[in-house]
C-alpha cells in the first residue's frame, strides 16, 4: 500500500527555517514525481514546490521562489522541502504528494496528483 508520510513541521519565528521531510513506504519513489503543497484555512490548496522523477526538473511558487528548496534521495526514499526565511503566510498544512511519471514530468496541479500524505502542520508566529 502506497503511504506517505510528512514530518518536521512545527513553531517557527519569523525568518526561522524548517525542513519538511516526505517518506515513501510501500513502494519506492525512484519513479515518482513529488509535490508539495500548503493549505491555509479559509484558502484553496496551492502548489508549494515539486520535483521530477530524475530530480533533474523543479518548480517552486513564485511566493516561495528563493527561499524554499526541494531535493530528494531515492537512496532514503524520501524527499525534503528546505525551508528558510520563514514568514507569516507561510503558515498552513504542509502535504506531500506523490505521481507515476515519466523522468522530466512536474506539475504543481494538486489534481495532478494520485497519492498523498496527511500533512504537516507549519506555523510561522512571533
Amino acid at each position: 500500500q502506497l503511504q506517505l508520510v510528512e514530518s518536521g513541521g512545527g513553531l517557527v519565528q519569523p525568518g526561522g527555517s524548517l525542513r519538511l521531510s516526505c517518506a515513501a513506504s510501500g513502494f519506492t519513489l525512484d519513479y515518482y514525481a513529488i509535490g508539495w503543497f500548503r493549505q491555509a484555512p479559509g484558502k484553496e490548496r496551492e502548489g508549494v514546490s515539486c520535483i521530477s522523477s530524475s530530480g533533474d526538473v523543479t518548480h517552486y511558487a513564485d511566493s516561495v521562489e528563493g527561499r524554499f528548496t526541494i531535493s530528494r534521495d531515492n537512496a532514503k526514499n524520501t524527499v525534503y522541502l528546505q525551508m528558510n526565511s520563514l514568514k507569516p503566510e507561510d503558515t498552513a498544512v504542509y502535504y506531500c504528494a506523490a505521481e507515476l511519471s515519466g523522468p522530466r514530468w512536474w506539475s504543481l496541479i494538486a489534481t495532478e496528483y494520485d497519492s498523498w500524505g496527511q500533512g504537516a502542520q507549519v506555523a510561522v508566529s512571533s
